[in-house]
C-alpha cells in the first residue's frame, strides 16, 4: 500500500492505494453493501452506496456525526464516488492479476491528512482480512489510535532490540 497526498491551501488531495487478492466485484459489494461497511469502514450508512443518490453516513468511534451524502457516480465495480459531509470521496477499482488495485482518493482538511491517512490505513487492513474470510471487526476512533501508538511502540522496541 502506499499512500501519497498533494496539500493546497487548507485542504489537500490525499490518495492511498493497495493491492488486494480479491476481484474488483467482492471489493464493490465491501465498499457498497452497508452490512459488509459495519465491518471495516469508519461509518455507517442507511442504505447501499451503490447508486447515485441521497445517503446517510454516521461516523463511528468519534462524536456520532451524521452527514448528508451524496452519491455522485457508482460505476460496478469500477469507480464510487460521493460526498461526505465537505469531504469528497472516490474510490477506484482496477482489475489486476486475479485481484484489484483500489485506491481511495480523498480531499480532506491539511491539519487532518495524518490522522486520516493512518485511519485509513486501518481500514485497508480490516478490509483485506474481512474479504479473506478473516473478518476482525472495525477498528475506528480510540482504539484506532491505541492500535498504532502500540505498533509504533512494538515496532521502536524491536529495532532498539537490534541495535
Amino acid at each position: 500500500m502506499a499512500p501519497w497526498s498533494r496539500k493546497k491551501g487548507r485542504s489537500g488531495r490525499w490518495f492511498w492505494s493497495a493491492r488486494l487478492r480479491h476481484p474488483p466485484a467482492q471489493v464493490w459489494k465491501a465498499l457498497t453493501d452497508p452490512e459488509q461497511l459495519r465491518e471495516w469502514a469508519p461509518f455507517d450508512s442507511d442504505r447501499n452506496l451503490g447508486s447515485v443518490g441521497s445517503a446517510k453516513l454516521s461516523t463511528v468511534g468519534a462524536p456520532t456525526q451524521v452527514s448528508e451524502t451524496r452519491g455522485k457516480r457508482a460505476d460496478a465495480p469500477r469507480v464510487l464516488e460521493f460526498s461526505w459531509g465537505a469531504q469528497d470521496i472516490r474510490w477506484e477499482l482496477e482489475p489486476l492479476g486475479g485481484g484489484t488495485r483500489l485506491t481511495l482518493w480523498h480531499n480532506i482538511n491539511r491539519g487532518f491528512i495524518s490522522m486520516g491517512a493512518a485511519g485509513w490505513h486501518i481500514c485497508f487492513d480490516v478490509l483485506d482480512r474481512l474479504l479473506s474470510g478473516q473478518p476482525i471487526g472495525r477498528i475506528v476512533g480510540a482504539d484506532a489510535m491505541e492500535a498504532l501508538i502500540g505498533s509504533t511502540t512494538r515496532t521502536t522496541n524491536s529495532n532498539r532490540s537490534e541495535s
